[in-house]
């Protein structure tokens, strides 16, 4: 859990707890090729998390076929083009979000427009560790 401070007035800072939780959008090739509103529904979505003020940071990401994987065997970096994987879901993108519980966290996945074709998994955040300042 996250303290989130909330300042209500000039005089008057609430401290509320909050999680972050990672939304990560697993979609199907198939259906991502056919869905011509997929990136206003995702831009939409995306106002809406704003708008609700729970929105950390987010990004779709590229297909599977721009992927590049790297690995350190007996102290070597090893590189490889490609798909590690091949399957028919792929991780599309990712959303962090900040809100009370799993059940916020739920149905703003429900929300999620990828949810109806795909699937979109929520995920606790361990901690920040990489954000500035993040403990």
């Amino acid at each position: 859990m996250f303290p989130t401070l909330k300042r209500t007035n000039q005089n008057t800072t609430i401290k509320t707890i909050t999680m972050k939780y990672a939304l990560l959008v697993h979609v199907n090739k198939e259906a991502v090729d056919q869905s011509k509103d997929a990136r206003a529904a995702g831009m939409a979505y995306g106002e809406a998390l704003r708008a609700a003020g729970i929105f950390v940071a987010g990004a779709g990401l590229e297909s599977p076929q721009a992927t590049t994987v790297v690995s350190v065997r007996n102290g070597k970096r090893q590189v490889h083009d490609g798909p590690y994987a091949e399957t028919k879901e792929f991780l599309g993108g990712f959303v962090v979000i900040d809100v009370p519980n799993l059940d916020a966290a739920l149905e703003w996945a429900a929300r999620n427009p990828s949810a109806a074709v795909g699937f979109v998994e929520v995920r606790p955040l361990a901690g920040s560790y990489f954000a500035v300042g993040g403990k």
